[in-house]
């Protein structure tokens, strides 16, 4: 079975290295992304056609978990421990999770997007083996 990327002008490359950095998965030259978050039409370096690209959800859901993990654990270090106060956590927990959140997103993305393309993901397709009840007469 052939990976899409083993074509003799471009050689399979990493999916890790080329999301995290948000390159092109065929190439690892041209941007994926347009803007913060919009995946572009095709690869301006090699003409890629980005159509197959659809992570959904998934990034978003992935960084808050991780994230939210990560500073509530930390959170709740800082709370045992310190016992600050309410005005604390606005002022540093809240914008460091924000913070962690926003700079994980983009990477995320361009990560899920190049497996998509290495693994040939796209949409379940769903065949109808037969009517209900279809084969057999009930008595």
């Amino acid at each position: 079975m052939t990976e899409p990327a083993a074509t003799p002008e471009h050689p399979r490359l990493s999916s890790l290295s080329t999301g995290l950095r948000c390159r092109c998965p065929r190439c690892g030259d041209g941007p994926l992304l347009r803007g913060f978050l919009t995946i572009r039409d095709e690869c301006p370096a090699c003409g890629l056609d980005y159509s197959f690209a659809d992570p959904a959800d998934g990034p978003a859901f992935f960084v808050m978990s991780g994230i939210g993990i990560v500073v509530m654990m930390i959170f709740l270090v800082i709370e045992i421990a310190y016992r600050p106060s309410i005005l604390f956590h606005l002022l540093v927990t809240l914008p460091v999770l924000v913070a962690g959140c926003l700079a994980t997103l983009r990477p995320v993305k361009g990560w899920l997007v190049s497996e998509q393309w290495v693994h040939r993901a796209e949409e379940a397709r769903w065949a109808s083996t037969g009517k209900h009840g279809e084969g057999r007469r009930w008595r």
